[in-house]
């Protein structure tokens, strides 16, 4: 399909700012060498024939510029030697091109599914992207144990069982999850977790799990909740609920009463899964929504993912490079991008005619493996549907545009890199203080788009880990925060000032606190927490060199004059200021502490005058009763109870 162009160095994840870098200086370019390209171009139309294709356009350091595709690769590059029908756009690109690279496939569908490939894998600056080509979350139900493990999945599909998705955020499927351990209590902790359990965990107790690690439920009652999740998420929901329905009477009928309100319970998340739909998706079945807005130049798309007629979600797309690209090419192009990373439904909905539909629907088809049909509702529930994707799209985009003060920015940058869903609303920052194991205590700050919300500080004081044990003593912090968020709002939905939950937490370390942190969350049955960690790189003493660290072992780095940067930092240092002043607090009150703060019903005034009679607190703990008796403010009464308080014992 030839639309209108965008490369990338070989690295993926440093191709955003090098294709920004690169397009600038293309664009100050005032004397393009054009004979050049076109040269390079007619060697390359010199071999070619008649065949479908895909073909690459490659600069003089070998990085891509532009995958394209075609019918007949002869007649398609061909045109490329035409620069007077050529776009100034495209004539910056042939300008800039010094060697061409052919695939020659069997078809063009063929040929379409390959280019939608190598443009994610290349990035090139001359084609349509799609920014947000983060890995979309699943739910996966697990075949490969007795008990299958419920859980969220992204990646790639290797893992033997059920796969539910795509949803639109981390949000959405959290939700969701939380709903379905509710309504069919299936375990969501790892193999090993599992394995090692002599008692029911945290998830048992508040209802999320029925608990097979420790013989609460056999093999065939947990297969019975197996298959009716499956069922819920196939699409039939309503079956669901009139069958615990029934059961829920029929436990009544029997005054098993215990059993009727756990099967209440269950009926409660099938209704708040049904109705939590901000979308009416009923009836539309398994599809995918798109409808595109534009404005000011820019481009932004919002899709509604619709999975047995219950709503998954739904995202904005800002696609870049879209400067004289038609509308419908774009939409085409986002189209077979985002489907190159996520399995497509047997229907898609869009708001125009693509160019070359068909050949779009065979191409996904074929990487389908099942019959997908792309078309335009025109009444009814789907037109509906349309109508409320076309509302959203003009709105993302409107907000997307209003986001251009500096903070707004900092903060959409800030959720790129670190590969948030969304911008976060409550970020927490964890870090530790301790002088050579003395007097450890943990802390959290926590920050939100307006600034700082000190009044959420938290302390933690250090009581089970070795205090010499960073590692140890985040794992107590982060266990003691959750297990409390887990109890105060399992369901997540408390939401401002008062959020329970946050978007993402930032962890002052490594590898060693990132693994820490996460192996903590996931024993307690929680993988949804965003989690990263800032570290100081190889030089320490020097600023900007920091490295943040990804629960999957990744690791990113940003340019030493990044407002994301400055930004991030400015998180750790105002937990390192709150940490320590909680630590020298702690210390200083040690320091003024006196053994007789232990003796119950000596108060300030009394221990002060203890203090100025006998001089120190060992030679009070010395002193026989009479001398405590003479000792001024202190009564028969309190001089038996210090001296009691000392020599009992003996």
């Amino acid at each position: 399909m030839a639309r209108t162009p965008a490369g990338s160095p070989h690295d993926p994840r440093g191709a955003e700012r090098f294709n920004e870098e690169r397009a600038a200086y293309t664009v100050a370019s005032a004397q393009p060498d054009l004979e050049a390209g076109v040269t390079a171009i007619r060697e390359t139309v010199k071999v070619l024939k008649p065949r479908p294709g895909v073909y690459r356009m490659l600069d003089a350091r070998g990085d891509v510029l532009y995958v394209g595709k075609a019918r007949s690769l002869k007649a398609r590059v061909a045109n490329y030697t035409q620069v007077a029908n050529l776009s100034n756009r495209l004539q910056r690109m042939v300008s800039q091109t010094r060697r061409m690279e052919i695939v020659v496939t069997n078809s063009e569908a063929e040929a379409l599914l390959l280019e939608a490939q190598l443009i994610k894998r290349f990035r090139p600056p001359f084609n349509v992207l799609l920014r947000d080509d983060k890995s979309f979350p699943f739910i996966l139900l697990r075949a490969d144990h007795a008990f299958p493990r419920i859980h969220k999945h992204r990646g790639a599909r290797k893992a033997k069982g059920n796969y539910y998705g795509p949803f639109a955020s981390a949000g959405s499927v959290n939700k969701t999850l939380n709903a379905l351990q509710k309504l069919f209590l299936l375990r969501s902790c790892t193999d090993s977790f599992f394995n090692n359990r002599d008692r029911p965990c945290l998830l048992y107790q508040i209802k999320r799990c029925s608990a097979p690690c420790v013989g609460r439920i056999d093999e065939e009652g947990y297969d019975e909740l197996v298959q009716q999740a499956k069922d819920f998420l196939s699409g039939k929901s309503s079956a669901v609920q009139a069958n615990i329905e029934r059961q829920m009477a029929k436990a009544a009928e029997e005054l098993d009463f215990e059993t009727a309100a756990i099967l209440r319970d269950r009926l409660r998340a099938a209704t708040f899964i049904q109705g939590s739909q901000a979308i009416n998706a009923a009836g539309v079945g398994d599809a995918d929504v798109f409808a595109l807005a534009k404005k000011g130049g820019q481009i932004g798309l919002q899709a509604f993912f619709i999975r047995g007629g219950q709503n998954w979600g739904h995202r904005a797309f800002f696609p870049k490079n879209t400067g004289d690209v038609g509308e419908d090419e774009v939409l085409a192009d986002v189209l077979l991008q985002f489907y190159e990373e996520v399995p497509p439904p047997r229907t898609i909905l869009v708001d125009r005619e693509l160019p070359e539909q068909e050949l779009i629907e065979a191409a996904l088809c074929e990487s389908a493996g099942h019959k997908v049909a792309i078309s335009i509702p025109q009444r009814g529930d789907r037109r509906k549907l349309m109508d409320q994707a076309k509302r959203n799209a003009v709105e993302a985009l409107e907000r997307r545009l209003a986001e251009s003060g500096t903070k707004a920015k900092v903060m959409r940058e800030m959720a790129e890199f670190l590969e948030l869903p969304e911008v976060p609303q409550r970020i927490e920052v964890y870090d530790n203080s301790h002088i050579q194991g003395a007097k450890a205590v943990g802390a959290m700050v926590v920050a939100g788009p307006e600034g700082f919300i000190k009044g959420q500080y938290r302390k933690f004081n250090i009581k089970n880990a070795q205090t010499n044990d960073d590692f140890g003593m985040m794992r107590e912090v982060m266990r003691r925060r959750f297990e409390r968020a887990m109890k105060e709002d399992p369901d997540r939905e408390t939401t401002g000032d008062k959020a329970v939950w946050p978007d993402l937490v930032l962890i002052d370390g490594g590898k060693g606190q990132m693994s820490s942190v996460r192996d903590t969350l996931e024993e307690l049955g929680i993988e949804d927490v965003p989690l990263i960690a800032i570290a100081k790189g190889p030089h320490h003493g020097r600023e900007g060199r920091e490295v943040f660290h990804f629960p999957d072992g990744r690791e990113k780095t940003l340019p030493t004059n990044s407002p994301v940067l400055f930004y991030l930092q400015n998180l750790r240092d105002e937990v390192h200021r709150f940490v320590i002043g909680a630590h020298r607090q702690k210390r200083s009150r040690a320091i003024s502490a006196s053994p007789l703060d232990e003796i119950p019903g000596i108060g300030p005034t009394r221990k002060r005058a203890l203090l100025l009679h006998f001089g120190t607190a060992s030679r009070v703990r010395a002193a026989a009763l009479d001398d405590l008796k003479r000792a001024p403010g202190i009564s028969e009464a309190v001089a038996q109870k210090i001296y009691d308080f000392y020599h009992a014992s003996g």
